[in-house]
């Protein structure tokens, strides 16, 4: 009997010992700036019939106690691998400085192959460019963002095939991008004559307060190298010091 009461006081001891030390862990664990159950996915439109697509939103990605980020995907729908990308990798990150939104256009008519490097008339092009400016153009400039920024891929026509630049010149969106390039291995700055999708978007962002950039991934690059340049692209932005 006094065996039995001593084995059944040991064990108590024990697990007294164990939660002890669960709840010290739990105290003393450092949290991370991101807060995952704040992460929230909203659909701003969803009237495919009238829009060719639809406009959602995942939101307080990272540090939500902290200056806002908008990325936005999708505005020209064939280039939807480097898209995939970006929300592949960013909503897991989970030591961010910043708060960051993902605006996601899905054109849903004349969406193209991806790569194919269809004329900058196409109907999909122009369906997600619309949709950008409907939608995702006032929540952005409303909501408080210190920056946004529009990702895109290409063909390879260019200079460059990896690269960030502004469409405004001697704008504060300029300064940010250089400063992306400089401090990335893989990432140039190169600023191209023009832009179909700027009007739609990151010149009137620009024009109206909220600097406003362009990232470019190349279209046929493995998925391994375009996964390590948006992690790039990624962790440069958010060192970043937006004052």
């Amino acid at each position: 009997m006094i065996k039995k009461e001593y084995l059944f006081i040991v064990l108590l001891i024990i697990i007294i010992l164990i939660f002890s030390v669960a709840i010290v862990n739990q105290i003393s664990t450092p949290h991370t700036g991101n807060a995952a159950h704040n992460v929230t996915r909203e659909v701003i439109s969803d009237n495919s019939m009238e829009d060719k697509g639809t406009v959602e939103v995942i939101r307080n990605i990272g540090n939500p106690n902290s200056k806002k980020i908008a990325y936005v995907v999708g505005v020209h729908p064939l280039e939807n691998e480097t898209h995939r990308t970006l929300l592949k990798i960013l909503p897991n990150l989970t030591d961010l400085n910043y708060c960051y939104d993902i605006y996601i256009i899905n054109v849903t008519e004349d969406i193209g192959h991806y790569g194919d490097g269809a004329s900058d008339n196409s109907p999909g092009r122009q369906n997600g460019q619309n949709l950008a400016l409907k939608y995702v153009y006032p929540q952005i400039l409303n909501g408080d963002y210190e920056l946004a920024v529009d990702i895109h891929s290409n063909v390879g026509a260019y200079p460059f095939k990896t690269f960030v630049f502004s469409p405004v010149k001697e704008s504060l969106s300029v300064n940010y991008a250089n400063e992306i390039a400089q401090n990335s291995e893989n990432i140039s700055y190169y600023a191209p004559d023009s832009t179909t999708s700027g009007p739609y978007l990151t010149v009137p962002l620009n024009e109206n307060g909220v600097p406003a950039f362009y990232y470019e991934e190349y279209s046929f690059a493995s998925q391994s190298d375009k996964d390590m340049h948006m992690m790039e692209l990624i962790y440069n932005i958010d060192n970043l010091n937006m004052g």
